[in-house]
């Protein structure tokens, strides 16, 4: 093969790989991170709940988003594909994680979108590191483990004790079957005794400086209302969206999700 021929059939399988998107790891504090990227252009961090995994949460929201994104879709420690030898897990550590997978790519400032567990491991980066952060979406996240989603973490504690559908969730991410199912069990009900990880005052939030968009709903049966109004008081460049009729999950509306979520997202500038 000739040196443009080799040219040609590189440049073919760069495109490919844009394309179909790019699966990857990086070790950092004795875990393997599992993440893909998909897209070009600006970074736009995807991070999925707890029991999920990156491709579960995302895949109907990646499209749109890989159009105007560089999305970079992560598997938390311990979840999908990703690795937890320590076999704990928090918040903040997950942080540590997602900052040491953006230093292995590069980049230094990001957009994200997190849910859930999502949510609560952005409210660590964006207090962790504030320069990083431009913007970021909280959606169904918390600043503390309210009384309410310490009784459903002590009742799901092992694969017998939970909803079909939510056991079904979690097989369909676990990549190494029923052992990673029971510790990611145990890692959720164990939030039922941690104070620490997840104890964030409205000073701390003060000191956020990403454009912060908090989205939630007002039946969610873990975090009552209460919570997102104060993200949406104490995080300086915050706006809210209190979902009618829905509960811990995304707003029922795809499109309504991606049109708030890509008009948010742009600089005001660059707002229509």
């Amino acid at each position: 093969m000739g040196k443009r021929s080799r040219l040609l059939a590189g440049l073919f399988a760069l495109f490919v790989l844009s394309a179909r998107g790019t699966a990857q790891s990086v070790h950092t504090g004795g875990a393997s991170i599992h993440y893909e990227v998909q897209g070009a252009g600006s970074p736009l961090l995807l991070i999925h709940g707890f029991g999920s995994c990156g491709k579960q949460t995302w895949a109907p929201y990646l499209d749109e988003l890989k159009a105007h994104y560089r999305g970079i879709v992560v598997d938390l420690r311990g979840h999908g594909a990703s690795t937890n030898p320590a076999g704990t897990f928090t918040h903040r550590q997950a942080a540590r994680d997602l900052f040491a997978l953006l230093d292995s790519l590069g980049i230094q400032r990001f957009r994200a979108i997190g849910v859930s567990s999502g949510a609560m491991t952005l409210l660590h980066m964006a207090t962790q590191q504030p320069l990083r952060v431009d913007a970021m979406i909280l959606v169904s996240g918390t600043t503390y483990f309210p009384a309410e989603a310490r009784r459903i973490m002590r009742r799901f504690a092992t694969p017998d004790s939970i909803p079909a559908p939510v056991k079904q969730l979690y097989a369909e991410c676990a990549t190494r079957g029923a052992t990673q199912v029971g510790e990611l069990l145990a890692q959720f009900s164990a939030f039922k005794d941690s104070y620490d990880d997840m104890n964030f005052t409205p000073p701390l939030l003060g000191t956020i400086q990403a454009r912060t968009l908090v989205v939630h709903g007002d039946r969610d049966p873990f975090f009552p209302v209460a919570i997102p109004v104060e993200l949406y008081r104490s995080i300086p460049r915050a706006a809210l969206w209190v979902v009618p009729t829905t509960g811990h999950e995304f707003p029922r509306s795809k499109t309504a999700f991606l049109d708030a979520a890509l008009n948010f997202l742009q600089p005001p500038s660059q707002r229509p």
